[in-house]
């Protein structure tokens, strides 16, 4: 189990995160359009998995922006922004702020991502919640670098994300 803290107050996640060199596990996960997602969809391209409780909070809408305009500078490069949020609040946040590098995709459904990835939330007061975190995946599958963000309040280094692709 990963120790976080949500406004300095210990919480713990279910797991720990895929470990650099493995390749990522599989997943199924709801696109605003209501339609499955899986890794296979992104087959070819590299990932930048941004993680978090919810759209609704200023850190998470912060993140979105963040690699929404990051991810128009990268080359053969998907950003998918991932939550437990309805896939309709997700698709009003990136509509009404214009955000159309990211790719939004719930997993509102099971909560299975965030329990294969080992980043579900375990107790506190955003329990089943995903944690906040960064996954970073080669065109192969390959995860080339992670991030358990330790306080959930915090933004997650976007520099060492980016800087694992070059």
């Amino acid at each position: 189990m990963a120790k976080i803290t949500l406004g300095g107050n210990p919480i713990e996640t279910v797991g720990e995160l895929p470990k650099k060199g493995h390749k990522i596990p599989d997943f199924k996960l709801t696109a605003t359009d209501l339609a499955d997602k899986t890794q296979n969809d992104f087959k070819g391209s590299r990932l930048v998995l941004n993680i978090f409780p919810s759209i609704d909070t200023g850190t998470c809408a912060q993140s979105v922006r963040t690699f929404n305009e990051k991810a128009s500078q990268l080359e053969n490069t998907k950003v998918l922004c991932i939550s437990k949020d309805l896939p309709f609040a997700m698709g009003r946040f990136c509509g009404a702020e214009g955000l159309d590098n990211v790719i939004s995709l719930s997993d509102y459904k099971t909560g299975n991502f965030g329990k294969q990835f080992g980043l579900t939330i375990n107790n506190g007061p955003l329990e089943t919640l995903h944690s906040r975190c960064v996954v970073v995946v080669d065109v192969d599958g390959t995860i080339l670098h992670t991030e358990q963000v330790p306080e959930i309040a915090d933004e997650p280094n976007y520099k060492a994300a980016l800087e694992a692709l070059q």
